[in-house]
């Protein structure tokens, strides 16, 4: 059991990590909660959770791009050779940018079919259908910043996407609060002005990175021609390990959406209890990501090195905080489950009930997924991005999306806490399987080698 403790300074340096990119991950993600949060208050929770699928995708898939590529910078900046840094981040930018380009076509000219996919309701089209036209165009700069962040915590500076983050969210829930409700002069816009009041914070948010980045002379930041000066021997090697993340991504948040398809068949009010307690979930899964992201970075930076054994052991240590993280999230979550949906003011009380279980549930999903997400960094960090694929996305397909669809048609399960139990288990052979793979050590590779 030793090898999974680590020296005080170890947990020193990770926390310097983890904890402001947990902060920054709620951050990211606190305009998605807000809207939910506000939009609740006027009857509107499905409608904008369902036309935010589409978002929720284009991040997923944007994950995927600059996670693959953030590979390469965090060994590159490891490695000290901050040429080749710069072309990795002017290829996230690209990749970004395709990414975010992609799902604004696709709400423009398919939106309300996939929204009527999703959930066939009248209110839930054409609301979702008014939120959607409008945050569809928040896309490109969502995809952008999010290659700003990841970069940025390739090189151990967390802080300066902290503070932006900062400055998003305000901006967002300001907006919020005086579009959707008409304050200040301003007319009453719904739905509509919770989607202004997300695009207006992406941009703002993206402007504020760019000039950050060009007036502070970051690392990564270079010309356009040390950005983008992309060939073959570069970008070959580079991508062999990125595109298996994204079609990872892709299959995964494509996977995500259909459970909302299975779920969608239980009625609107199972829905509204669903969204409820995914976004207070989400607030807990931000400690899994700002872990994921520690673990990613140091054991990235240290194969970058080239010191193999002290990768490993890096990744022991990021397992035994997993542990232990796991323990105090379920007991919080499971404590705190009726207050956190009591702020959403739900007012059918069959609705509360569900959401309160729902989060409970989660509370399990959540401590399996502690342990996952810290096994899938360290594959990540060595570009084991093939196995990754079939351990996260491959799994969903052959097991929990199979589940969700048998325990709703099948089983005839009508309480959607149970049936989102039930499906738990794919997050225990998700976890058995990738342990197995964690343990060979054949992910941990330096990568700054075959460029």
């Amino acid at each position: 059991m030793k090898k999974f403790f680590a020296p005080f300074s170890f947990y020193k340096k990770a926390g310097s990590i983890a904890v402001p990119l947990a902060l920054q991950s709620i951050l990211s993600s606190s305009m998605g909660i807000v809207d939910s949060l506000m939009v609740s208050w006027i009857g509107m929770v499905s409608a904008v959770g369902t036309a935010a699928q589409l978002d929720t995708l284009a991040i997923t898939v944007s994950f995927g791009a600059v996670s693959g590529t953030g590979i390469f910078c965090a060994q590159f900046f490891g490695a000290k050779d901050y040429k080749n840094l710069k072309r990795s981040f002017g290829l996230s930018l690209a990749l970004s940018f395709g990414v975010g380009l992609l799902f604004t076509l696709i709400s423009s000219f398919f939106g309300t079919q996939i929204i009527k996919f999703y959930l066939n309701d009248s209110d839930v089209i054409t609301y979702g259908g008014m939120y959607l036209n409008i945050v569809k165009f928040s896309f490109i700069p969502s995809a952008l910043s999010f290659a700003f962040s990841y970069v940025y915590r390739a090189i151990h500076n967390t802080k300066v996407p902290l503070f932006i983050g900062i400055v998003s969210m305000i901006t967002n829930v300001l907006f919020n609060y005086i579009l959707i409700f008409g304050k200040f002069g301003f007319p009453e816009m719904g739905v509509e002005g919770a989607a202004i009041a997300t695009l207006m914070a992406q941009c703002l948010g993206l402007a504020i990175h760019i000039i950050f980045a060009i007036r502070t002379n970051q690392p990564f930041m270079g010309s356009i021609k040390e950005l983008f000066s992309f060939d073959t021997k570069f970008v070959k090697p580079v991508m062999k390990r990125v595109y298996p993340l994204i079609f990872n991504e892709l299959m995964f948040g494509f996977g995500n959406t259909l459970f909302i398809k299975a779920f969608g068949s239980l009625g609107t009010k199972s829905m509204d209890a669903y969204y409820v307690g995914n976004k207070i979930s989400e607030i807990f899964f931000f400690v899994v990501m700002g872990l994921s992201n520690a673990t990613a970075v140091i054991v990235g930076n240290t194969l970058g090195s080239g010191d193999i054994e002290k990768a490993k052991e890096d990744g022991n240590y990021f397992i035994g905080m997993a542990g232990v993280l796991a323990v105090i999230s379920t007991i919080l979550i499971v404590l705190f489950a009726a207050p956190m949906v009591s702020v959403f003011g739900l007012k059918d009380a069959n609705v509360f009930s569900n959401a309160v279980t729902i989060v409970r549930v989660f509370s399990i999903r959540i401590s399996l997924r502690l342990f996952i997400v810290i096994v899938f960094a360290s594959l990540r960090a060595g570009g084991d991005s093939k196995m990754l694929t079939f351990l996260d996305s491959g799994i969903m397909w052959l097991i929990g999306l199979p589940l969700a669809f048998f325990a709703v048609n099948v089983l005839k399960i009508q309480e959607i806490s149970l049936v989102f139990l039930f499906i738990q288990l794919e997050q225990l052979a998700r976890m058995s399987l990738g342990l197995i793979r964690y343990k060979s050590g054949k992910w941990a590779v330096n990568l700054t080698k075959t460029v």
